[in-house]
């Protein structure tokens, strides 16, 4: 199986590493913009070859994982090329505007529209691990589009790497993924300004740090030229999901204010629940 692999750092690399592992006859093909990035990833192996964008009629498999600004340039550009039997898929975190952009392609059914919600903080070829995708979700989008052939193949790639499938709107993706992680990695990065803008000696902050200060501000780690495009794409979302969330601060700020700290246990005795929610989940 020749897979053809375009943006080498974390996503891409560690698909490629698992792929590799669950299909012995994979052959990995990478391409990205930061000739840095093909020379690392053919140096740690988790490609054999490097490609260029003419070469895309040689592929049956291509993996999409780059910024999500990006996908909107190159996705279009990676139809034009493929051939009629292969796959295509991505694995941004947003939908909407991707799959209304190739709504009308030619080969709208070679594409699948996926998103597997899974990471780290870090980035580059370095960060690729192996098993990153086990047990986690992958969301798939308009899936009636894809042909069924190519739906049976991408399936089975996302079956041996051991990951789980929900199918889902392109609408309530975008929207229930403002929640669950943009809103996260906001919080995480505004956490860690705060922080930094008070404690001007950084030496206090470590020192003090413990380890729920570190799990808390581990997102503001993330890379800013990933997160910037999907903040962009998924603004109305993530502007909804930011006013309800201030809100509460808002509110919990004020139960403070006038010392109803019985109310203040309450809403956290309540909150107490995502424990539950989870656990379900895992």
């Amino acid at each position: 199986m020749k897979v053809y692999v375009i943006g080498l750092g974390l996503i891409g690399g560690s698909l490629s590493k698992d792929i590799k592992d669950a299909f012995k006859d994979a052959v990995v093909y990478g391409f990205d913009k930061n000739p840095e990035n093909v020379k690392k990833a053919l140096e740690i192996g988790f490609i054999d070859h490097a490609f260029e964008m003419q070469d895309l009629s040689q592929a049956e498999v291509v993996i999409v994982a780059i910024p999500v600004d990006a996908q909107q340039k190159v996705l279009p550009q990676v139809l034009d090329r493929i051939g009629d039997d292969t796959l295509v898929f991505d694995a941004g975190s947003t939908k909407e505007k991707l799959c209304k952009l190739v709504a009308n392609h030619p080969k709208r059914r070679n594409f699948l529209a996926t998103h597997p919600i899974a990471g780290t903080e870090f980035s580059g070829p370095e960060a690729a691990i192996n098993g990153l995708f086990q047990n986690k979700t992958n969301i798939i989008c308009e899936v009636e589009k894809t042909a069924f052939k190519l739906q049976e193949k991408g399936l089975e790639i996302f079956r041996r790497i051991g990951m789980r499938i929900r199918y889902m709107d392109p609408v309530a993706h975008d929207k229930h993924i403002a929640y669950v992680s943009h809103l996260s990695h906001i919080s995480s990065f505004m956490l860690g300004k705060t922080v930094i803008d008070k404690e001007q000696n950084e030496r206090d902050i470590f020192d003090m740090a413990g380890s729920g200060f570190e799990s808390t501000v581990r997102l503001a780690k993330s890379s800013p030229a990933m997160w910037t495009p999907i903040f962009k794409e998924n603004k109305e979302n993530i502007l909804e999901t930011l006013q309800e969330y201030i809100q509460n601060l808002e509110h919990f700020k004020n139960l403070m204010e006038e010392d109803q700290f019985e109310e203040v246990f309450k809403t956290m005795e309540n909150t107490n629940h995502i424990k539950t929610i989870l656990k379900g989940i895992q």
